[in-house]
């Protein structure tokens, strides 16, 4: 299975609080903050909502 890097490049300051809680899920709280989630359904949802956030890189 594939897995996605996920980075956060923008501040979560001032964004909808469902935002925010999103990228918390992902374990992402600050500026620069890495992560390594699985690619399936569920994290293609969460990227797709905050996507404008973030910066994602698949790792085979």
């Amino acid at each position: 299975m594939a897995n996605m890097k996920i980075t956060l490049k923008k501040s979560l300051v001032g964004r909808l609080e469902k935002h925010i809680a999103t990228a918390h899920s992902l374990g992402l709280k600050k500026i620069n903050d890495v992560t390594v989630q699985p690619d399936n359904a569920q994290t293609r949802g969460k990227l797709q909502q905050i996507g404008y956030l973030l910066e994602v890189v698949e790792e085979a």
